[in-house]
């Protein structure tokens, strides 16, 4: 049976140490949605949204979310982030926007906080621009879809 790594023997909250592990390409991606009203998509895509570009900005958001996650979660290690790329896609069928992040590092720990952390902010930060028009978006189906290296491997969902 696998244990919780950040917790002790006596259940106190603890930091993994990671010092005696091997730095490793390391790789993980992320998903994750928000779904609107099609008039909220439809002032996204003509750039109608008065705080700005809402997939730019959402971009940023998430890309500075990475770099600051061990900030942001208890017990995340700071990590020097090689790559941080933020996707957006349109789904006018399900009237949502689909956000993918991708994040890699050559570390001792891996990068799936990091990869969720930015689609979860970049999330928000649709929410946050778009909620004069539309309060009732839902941020949903944030997972992380496949992560690479350290001892585990591979994993894909």
């Amino acid at each position: 049976m696998k244990k919780l790594t950040h917790i002790d023997n006596e259940g106190q909250a603890k930091m993994v140490d990671v010092g005696a592990k091997p730095a490793t390409q390391r790789e993980a991606t992320a998903r994750g949605a928000v779904y609107m009203k099609m008039e909220t998509l439809r002032l996204i895509t003509n750039k109608k949204i008065a705080k700005g570009n809402v997939f730019e900005i959402a971009r940023l958001a998430g890309i500075m979310a990475a770099k600051r996650t061990c900030e942001l979660i208890p017990l995340c290690h700071q990590l020097n982030l090689t790559s941080v790329s933020v996707d957006l896609d349109i789904d006018r069928r399900k009237n949502k926007v689909d956000i993918e992040a991708k994040v890699k590092c050559t570390g001792q720990t891996g990068v799936e906080m990091e990869a969720l952390t930015a689609v979860s902010v970049a999330a928000l930060t649709i929410y946050d621009m778009c909620k004069a028009v539309d309060k009732a978006m839902v941020l949903s189906d944030i997972m992380l879809i496949e992560k690479r290296g350290g001892k585990s491997g591979e994993w894909k969902k």
